[in-house]
């Protein structure tokens, strides 16, 4: 095992370091697909440039690599900073805060940290691009683009922090479903209420018998998430699909599956 030079053993190639004081579990692929979903659907985030921060709003844009696209005025003093920061390893923070897209208590799901380099954005790097992301880079703000190469990832879902091997952020994908989870939860409850009825009756009697509600809290690829509430509490139940669901088209069916 390599050693790093205070005696600490050195982390693993590809994989981030974890700033002191924070514990780290392994992680896995699907923590990767985690962190890209957390990034990709998210509406804000805040930039941290030393002692300054700035939340920026539909200001950001994700590449297939996972490198993060700001766009951020190069005349105001965060941009006078990135100038500054430029080429410096670490020396970009982004922090994001995934909530469920719902109104219900204990709304946060994980908190994505992101230490980065930042760079002047390579209009090269479309090349590179799908439909899509190109379509989400002509959405940002008419100002300069930066671009944010990920150096360390960390994503805290409510229990040890875990520090994502950036190879496998690299390569990972976002949930297709994941992504527009808003969206479909509330076009289940606004066109398919009987469905969601439905597999309400999937939860086991015991749990539903003193909830308030049972509500629909997160979806994905490969299953839902239903929250029975409780006066003081409640329970989230997942119930998977029968296979993942690889696009939206497909989604209502794989929910009838569910209640069949």
């Amino acid at each position: 095992m390599a050693l790093h030079p205070a005696g600490r053993p050195a982390s693993p190639a590809g994989v981030a370091p974890v700033a002191a004081g924070l514990s780290a579990l392994p992680s896995t692929p699907r923590d990767a697909v985690a962190a890209r979903c957390v990034l990709s659907a998210a509406y804000s985030l805040r930039l941290t440039l030393g002692d300054t921060t700035a939340d920026l709003l539909s200001a950001h844009a994700v590449l297939p690599d996972g490198t993060v696209v700001l766009a951020v005025d190069a005349m105001s003093r965060t941009g006078g900073l990135l100038v500054a920061a430029r080429g410096h390893s670490g020396a970009v923070r982004l922090d994001v805060t995934h909530l469920a897209p719902v109104a219900v208590r204990s709304r946060v799901r994980a908190r994505l940290r992101i230490l980065g380099t930042a760079r002047r954005f390579d209009p090269a790097a479309l090349d590179a691009c799908d439909p899509a992301t190109v379509m989400s880079l002509l959405d940002l703000p008419p100002v300069a683009l930066w671009s944010i190469a990920p150096d360390e990832v960390v994503i805290d879902r409510a229990a040890d922090p875990v520090a994502v091997d950036l190879d496998a952020y690299r390569a990972a994908r976002p949930d297709p479903i994941a992504v527009d989870e808003a969206a479909h939860l509330a076009h289940l409850s606004r066109c398919h209420r009987d469905v969601l009825d439905r597999l309400g009756t999937l939860v086991d009697p015991a749990v539903s018998a003193d909830a308030t509600r049972i509500v629909p809290v997160a979806l994905d690829a490969e299953g839902i998430v239903l929250r029975a509430e409780r006066p003081d509490d409640h329970i989230d139940i997942r119930l998977p699909f029968r296979a993942p669901v690889v696009a939206a088209a497909a989604l209502t069916e794989a929910l009838r599956t569910l209640v069949r």
